[in-house]
């Protein structure tokens, strides 16, 4: 005899196929006995019919792409949906050619792989928009309404500058500037040490809500050895909170980032094989790497010396000079009586001459007697007028809370 429980379930799973609504109340005893109140189940069956199950596929689709390092621009065009021979016309838009890593492109692009717009923010700032006009594609750009808010992110040195600041999700632009603003301060090459520390408050640029670029540096505090350095941008350049102009007469190193291969003193010289005088610094680069004046001056020789190979020699104001040799190539306009200024880019690191590597060989001159610049004071820039010292310390004094604010938080983590 089955039991009543079975018999239920059998009939509730055949209504259920047959389609047929039900409810169906069952009492169960309480703790005392006493019955509980009906609960109710309701079960019901629906058909789904065959043109209900697919979805019709869409006439195209919205993609968002970064320009990535390594990104061709053909390879980018495909990730993007578009098909072969679209992407050989769009090649052939100089607009596209300005894309840089990190660009962030919008694209709609049709379910056969034409593309129906793609959009950018370009070059100055504009948005740059393409869209197809006949067998073509028409370029339009229009001012892009950018909104510039403030990052503030702090970092420690583990191993270089640049690994601290992808550590902390700084961009490389914030990076190389910070390694500008205290240049003068700080060798970069040589005076790292592990457990150094930095806070940085920089611009962020957003286009629609999303951050699209990195700005300027505002302020910064680098911890370095146990010294604490600081700066605030004012005007056109960096000032200490007491308004002392951070930028030097002379950088310290001619190259932004690179090592020592060689000091200043007694070497064994690598062509001569005997121990000699080394009158100059030697940074060991790759090729073409940009090699900057150290301070404002005048182009004195630019062109091939013996065993400099390709050289320029700057001279600056007072009794100062400057030698950049071993260069792959000298830059455009850098010719005898031009005038530069300190971190123009003046040539491009090689291995001319007598060298067996590429490296830059720099060498720094006072009246006419080669000295080490790592060991010599350099001559400070001129101080904020002190008509402007007001204005800079009310400019500078919310921003310097903030780097106060941080630095407390640090050392509270520190601890």
């Amino acid at each position: 005899m089955r039991s009543p429980t079975l018999a239920r379930a059998a009939a509730i799973a055949i209504l259920a196929i047959s389609g047929v609504v039900g409810a169906f109340a069952t009492i169960a005893p309480g703790p005392d006995g006493q019955a509980l109140p009906p609960t109710t189940a309701l079960v019901e069956t629906l058909s789904i019919r065959a043109d209900d199950a697919l979805l019709p596929s869409p006439a195209s689709y919205f993609r968002e792409e970064p320009f990535q390092r390594g990104d061709t621009l053909a390879s980018f065009l495909s990730r993007l949906g578009i098909e072969e021979a679209q992407v050989a016309r769009l090649l052939r838009l100089r607009v596209l050619q300005t894309l840089r890593p990190g660009s962030l492109v919008n694209a709609e692009v049709r379910a056969d792989g034409v593309p129906i717009s793609l959009s950018f923010l370009g070059e100055r700032d504009t948005v740059a928009q393409i869209a197809p006009e006949g067998d073509s594609y028409r370029v339009s750009e229009e001012r892009a309404l950018l909104e510039t808010r403030v990052d503030m992110k702090s970092s420690v040195i583990r191993s270089s500058l640049f690994a601290a600041a992808d550590a902390a999700g700084i961009p490389d632009n914030v990076a190389m500037q910070l390694g500008e603003v205290f240049a003068g301060d700080i060798d970069f090459h040589r005076d790292l040490r592990k457990g150094d520390r930095f806070t940085v408050l920089y611009e962020v640029h957003h286009l629609a809500g999303r951050p699209v670029r990195p700005g300027r540096v505002l302020a910064a505090e680098f911890v370095n050895q146990g010294r604490i350095y600081r700066a605030v941008h004012f005007g056109g350049g960096y000032y200490a909170p007491d308004g002392k102009n951070l930028r030097k007469a002379f950088l310290r190193s001619p190259l932004e980032f690179s090592r020592v291969s060689s000091g200043f003193g007694m070497r064994m010289h690598p062509f001569a094989q005997s121990w000699r005088a080394h009158r100059g610094i030697d940074y060991a680069a790759p090729v073409g790497t940009r090699v900057r004046a150290v301070g404002d001056g005048v182009v004195e020789f630019a062109g091939v010396k013996g065993g400099y190979g390709n050289v320029v020699f700057l001279r600056h104001r007072g009794q100062y000079a400057t030698t950049y040799a071993h260069l792959s190539r000298i830059a455009a306009g850098v010719h005898r009586g031009a005038k530069v200024a300190q971190n123009d880019t003046i040539g491009f690191v090689g291995q001319t001459g007598w060298a067996t590597g590429p490296h830059l060989h720099y060498e720094f001159r006072i009246a006419g007697q080669a000295r080490n610049p790592f060991s010599i004071a350099m001559p400070a820039g001129l101080p904020l007028p002190a008509q402007d010292l007001a204005a800079f310390q009310y400019y500078a004094s919310p921003l310097i809370a903030r780097l106060d604010l941080l630095a407390e938080s640090n050392l509270a983590q520190l601890e």
